[in-house]
């Protein structure tokens, strides 16, 4: 068994710049423009005749062309050899626990569920070989969804490559530092960051500190994008000067190499000559960056009552319906409690909306037991759920003086649609078969 130990947690201040050493820019959504040698990126024009130093000029569209301007995302690249060399034929290859929606194994709890952590692997194991699918909902082809996905990987993508052609995908380590190779650049990431890989970018996922552990989002509908503020106003949040993107850096190696695609749900490779990470130049808004969850400017109530837990949406994936994501990244970060008169941990409740959570470090306020680093929930649509007896009792008897939470990080993916449970998940030996009774211990209390 090899179980991985939490990494240190360094001190973030909110809105200060986020520890790393990849060269970076700042700003979500902007029009980014970056070059890793003089006179590399074209000036006036996207696709000049001859590029500079016998470049090749290639764009990326991650809408389509005539989505509207504020919500178009496309990239032009600067390569030493375009997308379209390969070598050799593709051939199909087996990630069998890897499932897209809609997938033929599964099971719709109707309780709630929570999983423990699992152990990195000992047998050698990359980004791609330790990924297991825990739930999924939608239905890729419709562009409808999402999945997530747990891995446990013990050795970096060296020789090997990736790209998703079915969706977006968020990357959120829980154990051990990440290098992020990608067409666009390099990105560092520890855990309490995650990443965001827009579909079809290539990239490689190295570990230069030993093995890691944490969860992977696959977004098969609109990408994610920002909330809209309402009320609030124009600050607040996540901040978009937060937002790292990185830089050109681009690979020149020659030799052999392997490409991954990922498309249909269905996994093929083949053999490359050469680095596909060769991008010169780029600029353009279809491109990866991080976010470090320690930033997020959390906003709540200084009278009295809990609010609901979208005021911790950090991005969100629109649907058809308005108010209605098809999926929302929400954090649990650090904050002050200060309500009066207010039972201060996530009110008991039914929700519509079906919740994933993950922990990446720490404990989780309202469930301090069993809820664990690695591990994960699942409350679907109408499943009640709410704080243990333990917080229960706790929050019910605090003297309402403010309060810091400062006791982890946890996220939550929440949509719109159902989530299904995996075989894997459901069998593999994490699955916590007595959750559900954690809250038999509340107490009949009624005076009346």
């Amino acid at each position: 068994m090899n179980e991985l130990a939490p990494a240190p947690r360094p001190a973030t201040a909110a809105g200060s710049a986020a520890p790393t050493t990849a060269a970076t820019m700042t700003g979500f959504g902007n029009e980014h423009a970056t070059e890793a040698l003089p006179g590399a990126l074209p000036e006036g024009r996207n696709s000049p005749q001859r590029p500079a130093y016998g470049l090749y000029a290639e764009q990326i569209s991650g809408t389509a062309f005539t989505a509207p301007r504020a919500q178009n995302r496309r990239t032009w690249f600067y390569r030493i050899a375009p997308s379209v060399l390969a070598q050799g034929d593709w051939r199909r290859i087996d990630l069998p626990l890897w499932l897209t929606a809609p997938a033929a194994d599964g099971t719709f709890p109707h309780a709630q569920c929570r999983w423990s952590p699992q152990p990195v692997p000992e047998a050698p194991a990359d980004f791609l070989d330790g990924m297991a699918s825990y739930v999924w909902n939608g239905d890729m082809g419709a562009g409808a969804g999402l999945a997530v996905h747990l891995y446990r990987a013990n050795a970096s993508m060296e020789r090997r490559y990736f790209r998703n052609a079915d969706a977006e995908m968020v990357l959120l380590p829980e154990t051990g530092n990440v290098r992020l190779r990608t067409e666009c650049g390099v990105l560092d990431l520890t855990p309490g960051d995650f990443a965001v890989i827009p579909r079809g970018i290539k990239i490689a996922v190295d570990l230069p500190d030993g093995p890691s552990r944490g969860y992977l989002c696959e977004n098969y509908g609109a990408p994610f994008e920002l909330p809209d503020l309402g009320p609030i106003g124009a600050n607040g949040l996540a901040n978009p000067r937060d937002f790292y993107y990185p830089q050109a850096a681009y690979e020149d190696r020659a030799g052999a190499f392997e490409l991954v695609q990922k498309a249909g749900g269905a996994f093929h490779a083949c053999a490359l000559s050469h680095s596909p990470l060769d991008v010169v130049a780029w600029h353009g808004t279809h491109a990866p960056y991080k976010y470090d969850l320690r930033d997020f400017n959390v906003l709540g109530s200084i009278s009295f009552d809990h609010p609901d837990p979208s005021i911790f949406t950090v991005l969100t994936s629109r649907s058809d319906t308005p108010g209605v994501a098809n999926a929302d990244l929400v954090v649990f970060a650090p904050r002050w409690l200060v309500g009066q008169d207010t039972f201060r941990p996530p009110w008991y409740h039914l929700n519509t909306m079906s919740e994933f959570m993950g922990l990446l470090y720490g404990v989780y306020d309202a469930r301090p037991k069993g809820f664990l680093p690695g591990g994960a929930s699942l409350h679907n649509c109408m499943i009640p759920h709410g704080p243990s007896p333990e917080s229960f009792e706790a929050a019910s008897a605090h003297d309402l003086s403010p309060q810091h939470i400062d006791s982890g990080i946890s996220f939550m993916f929440e949509s719109r649609h159902p989530y299904r449970v995996t075989d894997h998940a459901m069998t593999g030996g994490a699955l916590q078969t007595d959750y559900p009774a954690d809250w038999r211990g509340l107490k009949r209390q009624f005076t009346g």
